[in-house]
């Protein structure tokens, strides 16, 4: 069974957490205890139905103040795929977090209130989900019943966001408009009565048709996590890699080569546990051995002879700060793609992204925390890394203080 990845934004109180704890509600996923637990939470709240936002909203915090905060992952299925959504933050000071619980999303839902229409928090909220090059976006025009269900209000928002979407540079995304009363469930998992005028596909049955990009047809990159040489009588001469395939495909008998040794062999098994393997996919978790005793270790990276990426001391890349302190030209850092981490220094900002407007600051030449730009980093050694664009599982990396040892940036590399 497939697992779809969502992620859900939306300004403050557009009812991100009240639609999650809906979809929860509606596909059998909580439990009786639970729902007994969030029934006494609300009376408590002196509320007279049954909050299910308090679902996602986990931390004290978050219940008292009536926000999101943090990034809850929730799960659930329905006899055809299964579903993980990150219910990220709305405020603009966590905009760090929305990126983050955003990066491994393949459908972006965004959260419109029907009284209020587009805010700045939307336009910021578009700009994440094409800057992560989302392929499918879907906008709910929540609290429909707060505005009589009128459809004459959820065309004109559809058109606000149409403009938008006329100025974007990723128009591969596809868009889908749905009009829904979260609290109520109406358009949530069937047509509602009271919106008659709305002839296109609830929100659930359309998230269960949307197709999974694999990335089967992108380049095959292999990450080395870990060099397992078990060292007992029975497997004295095993040598096998471990990790996780981050993209294309490996089959036995594929010539490959490591790099940055740039030595080649040929695939001689794939395992899983105990199970052989003919070929490994994207995400799947395999231990791959070679014919030839080559030199690879943790950090490197194993991929076809065919389609061998560039190695790059020079990187440009999209950024998001994430950091107290501003990021400045000069300043040292450490670069982690994957498992291989290099000593790396900033040489340039060429931008600052003003997200609600779209516009490029040319003349600001340094990023402060949730500010996202273009910058210019050099390495110690090479990494072989993809554009974003074209391979987005190669395409990441993180910026660490070598000092803190925090995370100070998630990275995009760019083509130039």
């Amino acid at each position: 069974m497939d697992v779809l990845r969502i992620t859900t934004s939306g300004s403050v109180d557009d009812g991100k957490s009240t639609l999650i704890g809906r979809l929860l509600y509606d596909t059998n996923s909580i439990t009786q205890d639970k729902l007994e637990a969030l029934h006494n939470a609300s009376k408590r709240k002196g509320l007279d139905f049954t909050d299910l936002s308090l679902l996602t909203d986990g931390l004290i915090a978050e219940r008292e103040q009536g926000i999101t905060i943090d990034v809850a992952h929730i799960y659930f299925s329905t006899p055809n795929r299964k579903y993980i959504i990150a219910d990220t933050p709305g405020h603009f000071e966590y905009t760090r977090n929305m990126v983050t619980g955003s990066s491994t999303a393949q459908v972006s839902l965004i959260l419109i209130d029907a009284r209020k229409g587009i805010v700045e928090q939307t336009y910021r909220h578009y700009y994440i989900a094409q800057l992560l090059r989302i392929p499918h976006l879907v906008v709910c025009v929540n609290k429909m019943d707060l505005v009589d269900y009128e459809q004459a209000r959820f065309d004109s928002i559809v058109n606000d966001f149409k403009q938008l979407q006329a100025n974007s540079d990723f128009q591969a995304q596809t868009i889908q408009f749905i009009p829904i009363s979260s609290i109520y469930g109406e358009n949530l998992v069937t047509n509602s009565d009271k919106m008659a005028w709305y002839s296109g596909t609830p929100l659930l049955p359309y998230l269960e048709q949307i197709e999974l990009d694999f990335a089967a047809e992108r380049p095959a990159r292999f990450p080395v996590q870990y060099v397992i040489r078990p060292k007992t009588e029975q497997y004295h001469d095993f040598r096998g890699f471990a990790g996780k395939v981050a993209s294309g495909e490996f089959k036995i008998g594929d010539e490959v080569v490591s790099l940055p040794s740039n030595h080649k062999s040929k695939i001689k098994s794939i395992e899983k546990f105990e199970t052989q393997l003919s070929s490994a996919h994207a995400n799947d978790s395999v231990v791959i051995t070679l014919e030839d005793e080559i030199d690879v270790s943790r950090g490197n990276l194993l991929v076809k002879s065919s389609n061998i990426p560039e190695g790059l001391k020079e990187i440009a890349a999209r950024v998001c700060w994430m950091d107290q302190q501003k990021l400045t030209p000069g300043k040292a850092l450490l670069i982690q793609h994957g498992a291989n981490r290099v000593k790396a220094k900033v040489q340039s900002i060429d931008f600052v992204v003003e997200v609600t407007t779209q516009r490029i600051l040319d003349d600001k030449k340094e990023l402060g925390l949730n500010d996202i730009g273009k910058i210019r980093i050099k390495t110690a050694q090479p990494i072989f890394a993809d554009a974003y664009e074209q391979n987005p599982a190669n395409g990441t990396f993180i910026l660490i203080d070598e000092f803190t040892n925090a995370t100070v940036a998630i990275g995009f590399v760019s083509e130039a």
